[in-house]
């Protein structure tokens, strides 16, 4: 039985010796270590021994198996470093020396007008503030006046993580940690908040000419004493009026939020086709662009501000139908498809 298993030894040490690739290792693996291989089929012949010989047999096929199995993993090393290393030897050579392209890359047209947009609200004594893109359901939703089981969560399909947490749905999801971060400054020293909260929103929408499963929106909130729907205008004119360099017709109507009360829904007429109706504005004429309106007392709680004392607008500005508009970009899919034919005729003025 010993000489069997010298024999068996050599045999597998000589067909290894002759493997190249990935695909035969494997096969003769199977062929030595699998449920029909050659060392499962040394046992079958322990029947014919004595109990004393078949603990010594077992124990040296035990042996066998063990060198067999360390070889295999052995030549899987070697033959992998050898791919690796015939992958670099594919790659084409480089002069290190050559000097380095000239041609520029550009920013993002979402970049361009969301700094531009910062610019035009800084100067009206906004700040830009930051916030994550993965949120709490008290964030985005429960503080913010949705409690569990809303029918207006419906209006958000939602990707949820299997901590609970979630991919924010809404730039609306930072407005409780903005009210909790500068109340003791309006409330002590009569400082107003204002501020604005640009980010990267996600939602399980079917995508068309006019939707996205990933966008860019851009919050802004404004708290003090006696602020009203006057207010919200003039900031949403004048926003615009910088942003387009002429007069935008806009109009509002009612709309449902639960974070604003009253809510409205400001559109502006389709640049994209004059107001003719088009693919990207639903052949309306108009296009939605910014849901706004005074923010609810509960909302105003949620973030410790008296709504008796206080009051505020909110807004939620679409960023990215806002880059459609000033590009005349007719397929919101454009912004997020990686085409470098597409972005690469965006550059940065300044």
């Amino acid at each position: 039985m010993d000489e069997k298993i010298i024999g068996l030894k050599k045999k597998f040490e000589d067909e290894l010796e002759k493997i190249e690739n990935l695909s035969d290792l494997e096969s003769i693996r199977v062929a030595y270590l699998g449920k029909k291989g050659s060392v499962t089929d040394l046992l079958k012949g322990m029947k014919e021994l004595s109990n004393e010989e078949k603990k010594e047999f077992g124990q040296k096929v035990n042996e066998l198996k063990g060198a067999v199995a360390d070889r295999i993993a052995e030549k899987t090393k070697e033959l992998k470093e050898k791919e690796i290393e015939a992958e670099i030897n594919l790659m084409p050579e480089f002069d290190l020396s050559m000097p380095a392209s000239t041609e520029r890359g550009s920013y993002h047209p979402i970049t361009l007008v969301q700094r531009e947009c910062e610019r035009i609200f800084k100067s009206m004594g906004f700040t830009v503030e930051d916030y994550s893109e993965i949120v709490t359901d008290y964030e985005c939703f429960e503080s913010l006046n949705i409690p569990k089981h809303h029918p207006a969560r419906d209006m958000q399909d939602t990707y949820y993580l299997e901590n609970g947490q979630l991919l924010k749905s809404q730039t609306s999801a930072a407005q409780n940690a903005i009210y909790k971060k500068y109340r003791d400054a309006l409330v002590n020293d009569g400082v107003p908040i204002k501020a604005i909260f640009p980010g990267r929103c996600f939602r399980n929408e079917a995508t068309d000419a006019c939707h996205e499963n990933t966008f860019f929106q851009m919050e802004g909130v404004m708290v003090d004493k006696n602020i009203s729907i006057s207010n919200l205008i003039y900031f949403m004119k004048t926003m615009l009026s910088e942003v387009f360099q002429k007069d935008i017709k806009v109009r509002l109507r009612p709309g449902f939020f639960p974070f604003v009360e009253p809510g409205f829904e400001l559109d502006i007429s389709c640049l994209i086709c004059g107001g003719e109706g088009c693919p990207s504005c639903k052949h309306s004429g108009w296009l939605e662009l910014c849901p706004c309106g005074m923010i609810h007392p509960e909302v105003l709680k949620a973030g410790g501000i008296d709504p008796e004392e206080y009051t505020g607008f909110a807004f939620g500005l679409g960023l990215t139908r806002l880059v459609m508009m000033k590009y005349g970009i007719k397929d919101i899919r454009d912004l997020n498809g990686g085409s470098l034919k597409s972005l690469s005729q965006f550059t940065d003025d300044e």
